[in-house]
């Protein structure tokens, strides 16, 4: 695992989170579908351009020939829509122009480093009527902020390899503030050059600290392969591509400068779709959070991540340098059968069948993506440079047919542990991670029988358990943000025999939405596991089975508290939809899930508790309140057992040495957030990086998901002693005392 900078100590947002974790609770095609906006870290807002998009298909491109979006029409209907169906019915006025206003500038300079006073001085002049000139259809004052807004990237590009070429004294001690998110833009151009020249050394002593680091656990790795007489040689074709390792290689000045470049090159590369979804985004996003505009390309994207399925070539991307660099390559993909293409390559060229190829060098990448899409079985053409070339010098052209592509990483999954309790009794538990509640709604509402779902994958993983013998069983839904609500009551309705799951008010009454189904395929001892990162539809079976009294919640002090829905509204063909919400969820006993989430019975201690995650954080989120209950009979089948098991938790987390350094880790990364400063004294750097390298090696190891091992995951372990804890305690029991299943 590659070490990081002292810096990047206060930096922990998955890098795509800005502009991926968008999805919301929408009503379409007879579906509601809940997602929830994770609270932007303040503190990785300047890393908002990065992008990663899958490459997936339904319509074939032939050139960089995007339709032209009617802006002005889209423009008008938004601003008369907003107001007449948003669930608050705020009027499209000067409140609403102002902090839109705000809202759009911020996506385009999120750390306030580009534009000047002066520049903000000029907008505000426009600010209190922009909604006028939306309601006419005029969006110059979004083309025209873009504008300026690239003169000054240009002229700060410009600076900063002037600066590179000068070079930095790093024995001054000075401080540099690298959270900006509550200082004004650079007033005049002495305190812009300022600003820039300690940002630029601060990076720049990062970067020798992390080669620092990285040499030294090279040595490391080098002393340990040598004393266990290992070598491993691979041919550049059998290499494993390695972004680290390429990065490596640039000197601290040239891999500044190239992500300068490259963030030059994404920002320029935006087009009228891109600068309007963010325009219109940001009107919609002043009456809640979770409202949207969402161009024809972000619609298509929404329906991929809900079917968990697409037709393309199975790979995954970013820009890199002009080109599409390959991230990943999806297993079972038609790239990852075909072998010839690697992660590192990168695409500049891509054609359909035997037609002439078309060139995508500084394409923004939505647009490649959307080239390299097509129908399932067609022959695409694309031209890469390898990775084994670092010079670029060398092009290879790769035909590849395109096929459905299954995202299984997003699919539920399960796993059997075996758990040992202070009696002496072991235990077998099954586990089901569910990150998505997933439906492929265009194969359900044609009634096809092998449509993908995530009620249909949980219950058969719950078969599967059941024949080996499981006696308690864990749901995890850790970081789920949601997705079909239908899933999510499928999912209750798998634990108990009928009734109300959710209740949705809406403007023209409320709607009690039930589980029908009298089938119980699960009765025994079951927990929920959640986080600050479970949201919407997660939230709905978390709060529905704890309401029942059928399940244990476990987990952060709170979930998301995303209790909206918001209706997908099509402006017509290639005009994009309007993303509204126009609903509120309330939990069975009245209580709306929305900010407050749900709260575990068993609270256990985690990294998210230093962070500033969950609805309360958004700016406008929409206020909890409550409704009359509906009707239902509650379970007490645990209430009695509860206060032991709550207590045996917390005494088991105090004697275990483990979780307890945790705690200390977690409690002094938390001391490294709030500080807003870092120095730019080389030697403090140094020695800071030095001895914190356990606490950097934490951080890391906190949001490896992908390759995590869930023996060392200490909030699941401890669950799944809970759970053996309830067992123990059930089968204890005198038989009268137990409560009737449900």
């Amino acid at each position: 695992m590659r070490r990081q900078t002292t810096l990047n100590l206060i930096r922990f947002q998955n890098k795509s989170n800005e502009l991926n974790c968008n999805e919301d609770c929408l009503y379409k095609n007879n579906h509601y579908l809940c997602r929830s906006r994770m609270k932007r870290m303040k503190k990785y807002r300047d890393l908002w351009f990065i992008i990663v998009i899958t490459l997936a298909g339904f319509s074939t491109v032939k050139a960089d020939t995007s339709s032209k979006l009617d802006m002005n029409r889209i423009s008008r209907t938004v601003a008369y829509t907003l107001p007449v169906f948003h669930l608050n019915q705020l009027p499209l006025d000067t409140y609403i122009s102002t902090n839109a206003f705000k809202q759009y500038l911020e996506t385009l300079d999120p750390s306030k480093s580009y534009f000047l006073q002066s520049d903000i001085d000029e907008f505000n002049q426009q600010a209190s009527q922009l909604h006028k000139q939306l309601r006419k259809g005029d969006v110059h004052f979004a083309t025209n902020a873009y504008t300026i807004l690239m003169e000054r990237m240009e002229n700060r590009l410009d600076f900063t390899e002037a600066l590179l070429e000068k070079g930095f004294d790093t024995n001054i001690d000075e401080i540099f503030t690298w959270d900006r998110s509550e200082i004004e833009w650079p007033k005049n151009q002495v305190e812009w050059d300022e600003i820039w020249r300690k940002r630029i050394k601060n990076e720049y002593i990062g970067r020798i600290i992390s080669k620092k680091l990285d040499e030294q656990e090279a040595v490391e790795e080098t002393s340990q392969n040598e004393s266990e007489n290992q070598t491993i040689e691979l041919s550049d074709d059998e290499a494993e591509y390695d972004e680290d390792f390429e990065d490596s290689l640039l000197s601290p000045e040239e891999f500044i400068l190239e992500k300068y470049q490259q963030l030059h090159l994404t920002i320029k590369s935006f087009d009228q779709e891109m600068l309007l979804q963010r325009y219109l985004s940001a009107f919609s996003q002043v009456y809640d959070p979770h409202s949207d505009y969402l161009s024809p390309s972000g619609v298509e994207d929404f329906d991929i991540n809900m079917k968990l399925s697409l037709v393309g070539i199975g790979a995954m991307l970013r820009p890199d340098d002009g080109a599409a660099k390959i991230v990943r390559l999806i297993a079972g993909g038609p790239a990852e059968t075909d072998g010839r293409l690697k992660a590192g390559d990168k695409i500049i060229a891509v054609a359909q069948d035997d037609e002439e190829p078309v060139s995508i060098l500084h394409w923004p990448l939505y647009k490649a993506v959307r080239l390299i899409r097509g129908e399932k079985d067609s022959k695409v053409v694309i031209t890469v440079i390898p990775a084994s070339d670092r010079n670029g010098t060398r092009t290879r052209k790769i035909d590849l047919i395109r096929d459905e592509v299954k995202l299984e990483e997003q699919a539920a999954k399960s796993e059997l542990r075996e758990i040992t309790t202070s009696n002496g009794f072991t235990r077998r538990i099954g586990i089901i991670t569910l990150p998505d509640f997933y439906a492929d709604f265009k194969a359900t509402n044609a009634n096809k029988k092998d449509a993908r779902r995530a009620s249909s994958d949980v219950r058969q993983l719950i078969d599967e358990l059941k024949k080996e013998q499981i006696e308690g069983l864990v749901i995890d839904l850790r970081n789920n943000g949601g997705g079909s609500l239908v899933e999510a009551i499928e999912i209750a309705g798998l634990f108990i025999t009928s009734g109300p799951i959710v209740q949705v008010k809406e403007r023209r009454g409320l709607q009690v939405l039930p589980d029908a189904d009298p089938e119980i395929n699960y009765k025994d001892p079951l927990i929920i596991l959640v986080n600050r990162l479970s949201a919407s539809a997660s939230e709905i079976l978390a709060a529905a089975l704890q309401d029942y009294g059928r399940a244990i919640i476990v987990g952060d002090e709170h979930t998301h508290g995303k209790g909206t829905v918001q209706t997908l509204m099509s402006l017509g063909d290639k005009k994009g939809s309007l993303k509204l919400t126009t609903a509120g969820f309330y939990r069975i006993n009245g209580g709306s899930t929305q900010l407050r989430g749900v709260e575990p019975d068993i609270v256990i201690p985690s990294l998210l508790d230093i962070m500033e995650v969950g609805e309360k954080e958004l700016d406008h989120a929409l206020p909890w309140d409550t409704i009359r209950p509906a009707l239902y009979r509650r379970s007490t089948n645990f209430d009695a057992w509860l206060p032991q098991i709550k207590n045996q938790s917390i005494e088991r987390r105090k004697s275990n040495p483990e979780f307890q350094n945790f705690l200390d880790l977690r409690d002094r990364l938390g001391e490294r957030y709030k500080s807003k400063t870092v120095s730019l004294l080389l030697s403090t750097r140094l020695a800071e990086a030095e001895a914190e390298m356990e606490l950097e090696e934490f951080r890391e190891s906190s949001f490896q998901d992908e390759e995590s091992d869930s023996t060392k995951d200490l909030t699941l372990n401890e669950t799944l002693h809970i759970l053996a804890d309830w067992i123990d305690l059930k089968e204890s029991a005198q038989p009268a005392l137990l409560a009737p299943a449900l």
